[in-house]
């Protein structure tokens, strides 16, 4: 028996591939009677034609990984690829840098901890990258004798 044409209706009504669309082999007699749209509407609604799901990947494995992930798991150096500017960008760490260093060095300006000029010294080095980091110029201050005794 050629169902090649009610598989072609069904297929058009159900909006998918003919390839995914099965007839119950109990009522094949009845599909190879339908030979209108209304009548294979008919046997698509009583469920002797119908159409199997789309098989594809399971996700299950991958959204538990990406879970993990969330939680920082799977992400140490072996799993690294490309350069370290790869996955941080460069700019965007120096513009959190140095928004926290010019904070820093503003509210101890605007309290009195330091004058202006060391201020201004402070930074114009703090530009020139002299500093890797809050704790470094801390620690750079301290050095220097920039921070009063009574300071932390």
């Amino acid at each position: 028996m050629d169902f090649s044409y009610q598989r072609r209706l069904a297929a058009e009504i159900l909006g998918v591939g003919e390839n995914r669309i099965r007839f119950d082999p109990a009522a094949l007699d009845k599909v190879e009677a339908a030979i209108t749209r209304e009548e294979v509407k008919k046997l698509i609604d009583e469920g002797i034609i119908y159409a199997v799901q789309e098989r594809r990947n399971s996700r299950g494995r991958i959204r538990e990984f990406h879970e993990e992930r969330k939680e920082g798991r799977h992400r140490g150096y072996g799993r690294r690829k490309g350069e370290k500017g790869a996955r941080a960008d460069p700019k965007t760490q120096w513009m959190n840098r140095i928004r926290k260093l010019r904070a820093f060095l503003k509210w101890l300006r605007d309290h009195g901890i330091i004058d202006r000029r060391t201020y201004r010294m402070l930074y114009r080095k703090a530009k020139g990258g002299a500093f890797d980091s809050l704790v470094s110029l801390k620690r750079y201050m301290k050095e220097h004798g920039l921070l009063p005794q009574d300071y932390k």
